[in-house]
């Protein structure tokens, strides 16, 4: 069952509160999105390291439920 994308922003903003999420549906199938998230947090982190916050926040559900995630990370 694919993911709905006010899930996705729920969960980003529950591991990273003071995130700013949006959220496009690539495909229009529930199953490829694209996620702009910007955070304080993020600030003086590599990108890297930014981008594996966000799929901590998702909690593994990366490749299952969620199959594919285009990810934008910046501070605002």
């Amino acid at each position: 069952m694919p993911m709905a994308a006010d899930d996705i922003i729920a969960l980003i903003r529950a591991g990273i509160p003071d995130a700013e999420v949006e959220i496009t549906d690539l495909a229009g199938d529930g199953d490829h999105y694209a996620a702009k998230v910007v955070s304080e947090t993020f600030r003086g982190i590599p990108r890297v390291r930014q981008h594996q916050k966000v799929y901590e926040a998702l909690g593994g559900r990366m490749g299952g439920v969620l199959h594919a995630l285009q990810l934008t990370t910046t501070t605002p």
